[in-house]
């Protein structure tokens, strides 16, 4: 009786490197910083415009070119990068948080479902993404619309913050530590919409880019078109939010009584004493700032992908996942 040869199998097909799931939350949060460097002026304008005639309803700026006019003549060139430790760190936190867990679940749903994810998936993810990021980040987002703010305010009532760090220590001391919480709701409510609408119509518009008539290639055009209509639908759903959330982060307490009582009375203060329109106040350089850092995060999102597959993974694969 012969004895039957064993079958010899084969070598598996070798599984694909990918970058390690860290590594999407640590290239999220350095895209978020590099375009911060080059954008904080335009937040800082697009904040002192949205605190301008809070409870008064007076016209403090007739526009965005006499707020930045205001701001050099008053405090100096380097007053607009005012609060830009707070900035850093804000991307440090909620951009790393946020960028990173979406990348991460876009990945898995590519790799679950074999397709791209419609838009309905995309808006969940980014909700998600965005509840998480806002609240790891907002700490430091109260300290950025403090110090950003702080140049305005009379002398006497500065707070005069000499850094973030500075500036979080002194709230926990001198207002407990919720304090570093204060607006985490309204940030949280905008972060969920600027991550839903952001996120989700970069993805849905990158892919009509490449799989439609237009049939674009990956590279920087792509990135650029898609993220330019994203930031501009992101900014018309987010900026009432984005007022809110504002307000009440720099508001003072007077006798132990808070000066809003929620998002919900901002918004209508905001409506009553200056009008409905007042609600995207600081349209034009809340636009010039996150588009353009919309375009930067992920244009620099996309290409340091890129080179840690080339240069570290030794693989040719384009794209970051989204």
């Amino acid at each position: 009786m012969s004895k039957s040869t064993p079958l010899t199998s084969g070598k598996e097909p070798a599984k694909e490197k990918t970058a390690p799931k860290s590594m999407k939350y640590i290239i999220g949060g350095a895209s978020g910083m590099g375009a911060t460097m080059v954008v904080q002026p335009l937040d800082l304008i697009k904040n002192r415009m949205q605190i301008a005639g809070a409870g008064s309803g007076k016209k403090e700026f007739r526009n965005s070119f006499h707020c930045i006019q205001t701001v050099v003549s008053k405090e100096g060139p380097l007053a607009l990068y005012q609060g830009i430790s707070a900035a850093l760190l804000r991307q440090a936190t909620y951009t790393t948080g946020r960028l990173g867990m979406y990348t991460t679940l876009n990945e898995e749903y590519k790799e679950r479902f074999q397709r791209d994810p419609n838009v309905i998936a995309s808006m969940v993810m980014g909700v998600a993404a965005g509840a998480v990021g806002a609240f790891i980040g907002t700490p430091a987002e109260v300290a950025l619309v403090r110090m950003t703010s702080d140049g305005r305010l009379p002398v006497a009532e500065r707070r005069n913050y000499s850094n973030v760090f500075n500036a979080l220590t002194r709230m926990t001391r001198e207002e407990g530590l919720t304090a570093l919480w204060r607006g985490c709701v309204p940030t949280m409510g905008r972060a969920m919409v600027v991550n839903m609408t952001q996120l989700a119509s970069y993805s849905q518009f990158k892919t009509y880019f490449r799989t439609g008539p237009l049939k674009m290639d990956e590279g920087i055009k792509l990135h650029f078109c898609a993220s330019m209509l994203s930031g501009l639908l992101t900014t018309i759903a987010s900026m009432p939010l984005d007022i809110a959330k504002t307000r009440i982060q720099n508001m003072k307490t007077i006798d132990g009584k808070p000066e809003y009582k929620g998002t919900v009375d901002v918004l209508l203060r905001v409506i009553r004493q200056e009008g409905v329109f007042s609600l995207w106040k600081g349209f034009t350089p809340y636009y010039f700032r996150l588009g353009p850092h919309t375009v930067l995060t992920f244009i620099l999102m996309e290409q340091l992908n890129h080179g840690f597959n080339k240069y570290v993974l030794g693989v040719e694969k384009r794209g970051s996942g989204l």
